[in-house]
């Protein structure tokens, strides 16, 4: 090989290196809205980011279905005075789409109650996100997955210096925020996490583990949940688990169900008829024909969102939220997620499919027929997936377990646990859906809803609960994964608050590359006004949470 070829051959190899090796002072890994606002946190005071995003598009489940923000939804409290920095300027973003920043300023200085003005559609969401991105430095490489195996993360010491991803790339940098659901970046670190739901008397809880008497969307008629009705031996029907309710408050591995948030529209123009999934079997639906011959109602599709659309979630005493069909999805393997994703899709559009056409249904109940073949999918909304959401809502996966863990005593009216170094603010109660349908009694059952109550208020988040074990890794947060319990995490599971958090991370990430300290040893006080400075609400003098 002459001489100029070799040089050549160096250039391209050093090249190639380049490529397949980044480095950046802060390495996002997951575009949640978490994670968006982590980068455009980082970018705004000065360092380089990237945002490694295992799919195909930013913005997590609200460019995903989730456009009825929780925002001011609920009758015994408001809680729109929580929304601040990044978050707030998100919305002010998404109103400005729509026309109503007028309207929007005038809300929030009459602090006026009006849900449906921080409701979006999920492709509006994206744009609005995409467009915010692009006017920071941050790069953003979507289909980038963690390897699998323990050799994603390569550690000195307690400090992470670089990851590996499934695509071959390679990316080093100065600290890591783990903005997914499922928490896998933590995982691969080797830092501590929780799956499932503690025993009560783990953190000396109340509301954790399995329910003793689950009121909140219980059955409202009594259905009976065997093959051959009255007779226990036939075994049980579908979506109905044969399995004893166990020890009241003991821990578990499960977890509360999961659903796609599904964008349906009635407008003609824009409608897709609900397809027939192949291998479709009716008897899967049967828990459904039986709620309605025992009297009861079922829910059909109504806009609550702009444009005469839905954001469709499930949650009822029966819906499509699929009892018990998680539970493998957040220790899972990329092929086994995919596989319980699949399975919900198809079983979900099977049952849209059963009440918008069955014959039985129809008779059963004309109207409801009648609304749901009315409904379809939005022509318009996830092109790239037939109309259907490309992931479905992960309502808790894993958590850290670090040093300092949020419970469900720090959310309490009555002597909460303090906080001292609060960095967000959660306004939201305890909320964790339905886990199991059992049979009680001779019934189908309804285990595990956890919400509302009078007994909660509105939670500072610790900087202590974003940090991993000092022994574990130094230079890692989780803004979407942070130390709690699973009934405190239900608290925090919501979107403008994962951004907070978000924006907590990558503020905290910034400070600790500066000063070149571990994320354990960021400066509260300098995070504290640096939040401040950036409106971040991270308290509330008065609240309106429920009186007792």
């Amino acid at each position: 090989m002459t001489f100029r070829k070799q040089l050549l051959f160096l250039v391209f190899l050093l090249s190639w290196k380049a490529q397949a090796q980044q480095t950046y002072d802060v390495v996002v890994y997951g575009g949640t809205p978490a994670g968006v606002m982590a980068a455009i946190q980082v970018a705004r005071m000065g360092q380089s980011v990237v945002v490694l995003e295992p799919g195909k598009h930013l913005g997590g489940i609200m460019v995903e279905g989730l456009g009825g923000t929780d925002i001011d939804n609920q009758k015994d409290f408001q809680n729109s005075p929580a929304v601040g920095g990044l978050a707030l300027e998100f919305y002010r973003r998404i109103v400005k789409v729509y026309g109503r920043s007028d309207e929007f300023e005038e809300v929030l200085r009459s602090r006026t109650k009006k849900a449906d003005i921080w409701r979006f559609e999920p492709h509006v969401a994206e744009q609005v996100i995409k467009n915010w991105v692009a006017e920071h430095k941050i790069v953003v490489v979507y289909e980038s997955q963690l390897l699998e195996t323990p050799g994603a993360v390569s550690k000195k010491g307690t400090a992470i210096q670089q990851i590996k991803l499934t695509n071959g790339k390679t990316y080093r940098g100065k600290t890591f925020i783990d903005a997914t659901l499922e928490g896998d970046l933590l995982d691969r670190a080797g830092v501590s996490t929780a799956i499932g739901r503690e025993a009560n008397s783990v953190y000396n809880e109340t509301k954790n583990g399995i329910r003793a008497v689950t009121d909140h969307n219980q059955f409202a008629v009594k259905v009976d949940p065997y093959n051959v009705p009255g007779d226990p031996s036939s075994g049980v029907i579908y979506g109905v688990s044969g399995e004893p309710l166990g020890q009241p408050g003991s821990g578990d591995h499960r977890l509360q169900a999961y659903c796609f948030r599904v964008c349906l529209t009635n407008k003609p123009e824009n409608r897709i008829p609900f397809p027939k999934p192949a291998d479709y079997d009716r008897k899967k639906y049967e828990l459904f024909e039986r709620y309605l011959k025992a009297g009861g109602r079922l829910y059909r599709p109504g806009a609550n969102i702009p444009n005469q659309k839905t954001d469709f979630n499930g949650g009822r005493d029966v819906s499509h939220n699929l009892n018990g069909m998680n539970y493998a999805y957040p220790g899972g393997t990329y092929q086994k997620r995919k596989e319980i994703i699949d399975f919900h899709r198809h079983h979900t559009l099977g049952l849209f499919y059963f009440l918008a056409t069955d014959p039985e249904i129809g008779r059963l109940d004309p109207d409801l027929q009648k609304t749901w073949s009315q409904w379809g999918l939005a022509r318009d909304e996830f092109t790239d997936n037939g109309g259907w959401p490309r992931v479905f809502y992960v309502r808790d996966a894993r958590r850290m377990v670090s040093d300092y863990v949020i419970t469900e005593h720090h959310v309490k009216q009555d002597n909460p646990t303090p906080v001292e170094d609060p960095v967000a603010l959660a306004y939201w109660p305890p909320d964790v859906h339905n886990v199991r349908t059992l049979v009680k009694e001779g019934y189908a059952y309804n285990e595990g809803f956890v919400f509302g109550g009078h007994e909660w208020q509105p939670l500072p988040i610790s900087y202590r609960a974003l940090v991993p074990k000092a022994s574990q890794c130094t230079n890692l947060l989780s803004a979407s994964c942070p130390s709690s319990s699973h009934i405190a995490y239900g608290a925090i599971r919501i979107e403008f608050t994962f951004m907070a958090l978000g924006q907590a991370c990558g503020t905290a990430a910034v400070l600790a590359n500066e000063k070149r300290v571990a994320v354990q040893q960021v400066s509260y006080p300098k995070l504290r006004e640096r939040l401040l400075a950036d409106r971040q609400v991270i308290r509330l003098e008065k609240t309106d949470a429920p009186a007792k």
